[in-house]
């Protein structure tokens, strides 16, 4: 029963995890290098992301700085950013290029909360569809007779309090984007 528990807090774990990484590609007005992390570059041929070809740092608040190993690969990445779908336009001074946030406006705020909360609430349906996978395995262990009666309504209970408390993270981690969102 032990491994039942594990897994479904392991697999709510890979979830809380994508969530953060779905959150973390969202730009909120302020530079954040992650927005980087789905653009990849042709680099000889390999899709390569951007942070594995360049630096890339926060100069301030709102730019990110990119500057590749490869002096070669400037034009690559300012292409890959170009045809991405962030949003902001590269400036490339020929040994750096530098990518500016503009500001959030209060309708796109708006706009990245109902996202937020769709997100939220896609995390915690795959929770609880988890719970389901861990309760169906419980009663196949009780059908079976690995576990007795008692044993099943306690694992349960433990299931539900687990799920419980991963659906309290979905909407913690929620609540921390949307208020560095609304944030001016």
């Amino acid at each position: 029963m032990k491994t039942v528990f594990d897994f479904a807090k392991e697999k709510m774990n890979k979830t809380i995890s994508a969530l953060n990484s779905e959150y973390n590609s969202i730009r909120a007005g302020r530079a954040n290098p992650a927005v980087l992390d789905s653009i990849r570059v042709d680099y000889w041929g390999v899709p390569t992301p951007v942070n594995q070809m360049a630096a890339v740092s926060v100069a301030e608040a709102r730019i990110l700085v990119i500057q590749p190993w490869d002096k070669s690969a400037l034009k690559l990445i300012e292409k890959a950013i170009q045809t991405s779908d962030i949003g902001i336009n590269p400036q490339n001074d020929g040994t750096v290029i530098r990518l500016t946030f503009p500001p959030l406006t209060e309708e796109r705020r708006k706009s990245l909360v109902k996202d937020i909360k769709a997100t939220a609430e896609n995390s915690k349906v795959a929770v609880r569809n988890i719970r389901r996978e861990a309760l169906e395995k419980l009663k196949a262990m009780k059908k079976n007779s690995e576990i007795t009666e008692d044993d099943l309504k306690y694992g349960e209970g433990e299931v539900q309090k687990i799920t419980d408390d991963f659906i309290k993270q979905v909407d913690a981690v929620a609540a921390a984007k949307e208020a560095e969102v609304m944030e001016i």
